[in-house]
């Protein structure tokens, strides 16, 4: 259903290319510059459409709950740790994060009205890694940390837009999913999954269980 959402998208721009390049084509000299505006702006619909398209194909379909990926912990210096996120695919990044705690937030599309009523499941992408500090004081004098993860490079930003005006659309909103600030450890393993009210990390190895223990 998910695929057929983008496929529907993508036929929208195709006819409005078609019909954009026969107004360029088919057009007298006399009324030439008003054909030329009208299919110019068709084909820049079309673009910006298959934009959107493309955007949104980005997303992953969310069906039920499932892993994302791991987080692991390497500690380099005092409030400072190398991490590793392997995502569900066995793709690994690595990043520095300063702090003692860290959180990895996702952009969830959650569809309403008609759309949820056809069973279209909601769709998420994995947007950034950050951490923290405990102390309200290293919060406002040490540096910050927040790593963009892979995503959407084309320009169009559908979760941004619809955020921007506050999801007034009747049939999608645009959320985050985040999970919740969990203590950085040496050595520890945290498995990151993802459920319709967003992500829940849990520790995987005793360094995690026993930094987790501490915090609480």
């Amino acid at each position: 259903m998910y695929i057929a959402i983008t496929f529907l998208i993508a036929l929208v721009a195709l006819l409005l290319v078609f019909w954009g390049g026969r107004v360029l084509i088919n057009g007298s000299w006399l009324l030439g510059f008003i054909r030329g505006a009208v299919g110019l702006a068709l084909l820049g619909a079309a673009l910006m459409i298959v934009l959107v398209a493309a955007d949104v194909y980005s997303y992953r379909n969310l069906a039920k709950e499932h892993s994302v990926g791991t987080v692991s912990f390497r500690k380099i210096g005092d409030q400072r740790y190398e991490a590793k996120f392997s995502d569900e695919d066995g793709l690994a990044q690595r990043f520095e994060l300063q702090g003692d705690q860290w959180q990895l937030d996702a952009r969830m599309l959650k569809w309403k009205g008609p759309l949820a009523r056809w069973g279209i499941q909601p769709a998420y992408r994995l947007d950034r890694l950050s951490g923290r500090y405990l102390t309200l004081q290293d919060e406002r004098t040490k540096e910050r940390t927040v790593h963009q993860l892979d995503g959407s490079n084309y320009g169009v930003d559908v979760w941004q837009t619809l955020r921007g005006i506050d999801n007034k659309l009747p049939f999608v909103d645009a959320v985050y999913g985040s999970a919740t600030f969990l203590p950085m450890e040496d050595g520890a393993v945290y498995e990151v999954r993802i459920t319709h009210s967003g992500l829940l990390a849990r520790p995987l190895n005793k360094q995690a269980t026993s930094a987790l223990n501490e915090w609480q």
